[in-house]
Parts: C-alpha cells; structure tokens; sequence
C-alpha cells in the first residue's frame, strides 16, 4: 500500500511539472513600455497687461512673473507651469536699428536645438492690422530641450523673444499631448499680443 502510494505522488509530481513545461510559451513578447495619462485643463486665457511696451492673454494655469535678478531687463517674463514643470521665457527688446541683429539671435537660437532635433519647422506671423509680425519655430525631436520658440515684432520699435522650457529633461513621447496643450496657449498668446 505504502509503495502504491509513493508511486501515486510521484506521478502527480510529475504530471504537474510537465504541465508547467507545456503551459508556457516559448514566444514571449515583452509589453510595451507605457506612459502614464495626462489630464488637460480645459484652455481659458486671461489678460496680461503689466507689462510697459505689450500686452497679451496667457493660460488661466500659468503664472506669469516678471524676471529679476542678473541680466533681467525691463519686460522680460516667465510664464510658470507648476503642473506641467514648464516655463515660457519672454525677453523685450527695443528697437534702434538693430532688428537684423535680434532676428539672427532669435534664429541662431532656435538651430541651437539642430543636434538633437529630428526636424525645425517654421510658420510666418503677419498681423498688419496690429503690426505684428515674426516667426514661430516648431523644434521636433525626442532628446529637444525647447519644442516651440518664436519672435514678434513691429519691425521699427519693439522685438519680443519667447521659448518654451521644461524643467526635466523631458521625452517628447511621453509629454507629447502638454508640449500641443501648450503650443495651442503660445499660438493663443502670439494671436493676442498688442502693442502699447
């Protein structure tokens, strides 16, 4: 009886390891690896008009502060994302015959992003009815460390400078959908902005 016995359990052990041996699957394929999702406010604007030579709308979720400290010069701001950990810098320039110099420097700085850009994109702005006019730069490419930056100006007095900042290094795959949440806010602020 004893020896039926031991014979019984070997047979279960070993059904049950061959089972386990049968059972899994020789093509295993790792899972992608994911992202986690990304809740976008609803986009309201609010007016912005501190500033002493502009005037423009920014997002209702970002604070706008002016810069201070070294090399800060009169209407240059930060435009905070606490949520998203993004900045939008805006530098003020007045013009004295100096406008070829400020758009190189603002084109220079956009090509600055070429090394890890897969591609630069640019779109003309052209508001006679305003007197704005310049030029956005849309900066694609995983490793980019500034995915949108652009220049406004009205050619004889004022030149406005902004970009777009994360404070991580950011994958631009994974923070795709706030890098458009936050294109459509600066094309929303380009579309406001006045002269004073």
């Amino acid at each position: 009886m004893m020896k039926q016995h031991n014979w019984l359990r070997k047979g279960i052990l070993w059904s049950v390891i061959l089972m386990l041996l049968t059972a899994c699957e020789a093509d295993y394929t790792p899972k992608p690896r994911g992202y986690f999702r990304i809740d976008l406010p609803r986009q309201n604007y609010l007016p912005y008009e501190k500033a002493n030579h502009y005037l423009f709308e920014y997002s209702s979720k970002a604070i706008v502060e002016p810069k201070t400290g070294e090399g800060s010069q009169d209407d240059w701001y930060t435009i905070h994302y606490p949520d998203f950990k993004a900045d939008i810098y805006l530098s003020y320039k007045q013009i004295n015959s100096d406008l070829p110099v400020f758009l190189e420097d603002a084109r220079t700085m956009a090509l600055k992003h070429l090394p890890k850009a897969s591609s630069i994109a640019d779109s003309l702005i052209l508001m006679p009815g305003s007197k704005v006019y310049g030029m956005v730069y849309y900066i694609n490419g995983k490793g980019v460390a500034s995915p949108m930056q652009f220049y406004l100006t009205d050619s004889t007095n004022h030149f406005v400078r902004g970009a777009l900042y994360f404070n991580f290094r950011p994958e631009n795959d994974s923070v795709a959908p706030v890098i458009q949440h936050i294109k459509s806010d600066i094309l929303h602020l380009v579309g406001s902005l006045r002269w004073k």
